[in-house]
């Protein structure tokens, strides 16, 4: 697949000049347009402005962190965040990824595996990925909306709507939705779902169970209580679909709110 073809603007938030000179060659050999800021509210206003296709947010930064940064840009934007940590513990990977983060980078790291991570966040992003297929053609239709009662999901446009709102997804957000939406009732580990719906065969299962709690802030009216993404015990996680002759039946008696 070409790169280019995936290529966008990208902001890189790194206070070490030679880590954001290095990061801004890679991506710019794969066609990127990159700005480089080095601190927390450059970035915001950067961010305001000009609109990144993608962020590549380092986590310490001086004054204001990567964490406030990221916090900030969630509350007005979707825009994917691709963290990069020198701190590698589990706790400090799932705070990222609790806090908006789309993928994390752990330093020290590779610049060539950073572009490929920031052009698979891209693609996932604008909708250009498709599951694979044994039956796939290249001139095949885009897929149909997924519907479920009042929640709409539109792979094609990248679109999700609840109640005829838009949800501000993440792309690994939208990618779970969809995932789910697609196999009602079927029942997934976190092993499962960390490698099928975003082809990650590395990385630890409690990255899942982030999303899956963030997804269920977003589409159901009681987080705590789900009634869309139901924890199957022992297992991991299935999409309950909404039963239009019973809108008040429980849809799990296995829920346990993880």
């Amino acid at each position: 697949m070409n790169s280019v073809s995936h290529a966008g603007r990208v902001l890189v938030v790194d206070d070490d000049p030679t880590v954001a000179d290095v990061v801004a060659r890679y991506l710019a050999r794969d066609g990127h347009a990159v700005t480089c800021v080095a601190d927390g509210p450059s970035a915001l206003r950067r961010a305001r402005a000009e609109r990144p296709d993608l962020v590549v947010l380092d986590l310490m930064l001086p004054g204001m962190d990567g964490l406030e940064v990221c916090r900030r840009l969630r509350e007005t934007s979707a825009v994917p965040i691709v963290m990069l940590t020198a701190l590698g513990t589990e706790t400090d990977r799932l705070v990222g990824l609790e806090t908006g983060a789309d993928d994390y980078v752990t330093k020290p790291f590779s610049p060539r595996e950073l572009a490929l991570r920031v052009r698979s966040v891209l693609r996932r992003a604008r909708g250009a990925y498709r599951e694979p297929s044994r039956d796939a053609r290249p001139d095949a239709p885009p897929e149909p909306p997924l519907y479920d009662g009042d929640l709409v999901v539109d792979v094609g446009a990248h679109e999700a709507r609840l109640r005829g709102g838009r949800l501000a997804l993440t792309s690994r957000e939208f990618d779970l939705l969809a995932f789910l939406l697609r196999r009602p009732r079927q029942a997934f580990t976190r092993e499962d779902l960390l490698e099928r719906v975003w082809e990650w065969t590395f990385g630890d299962a409690s990255t899942v169970t982030v999303h899956v709690r963030r997804l269920r802030e977003k589409i159901e009216d009681d987080p705590a209580a789900p009634r869309r993404i139901v924890t199957v015990w022992g297992v991991g996680y299935r999409y309950e679909p909404a039963d239009p002759a019973d809108p008040a039946a429980p849809a799990d008696p296995a829920e346990d709110g993880a």
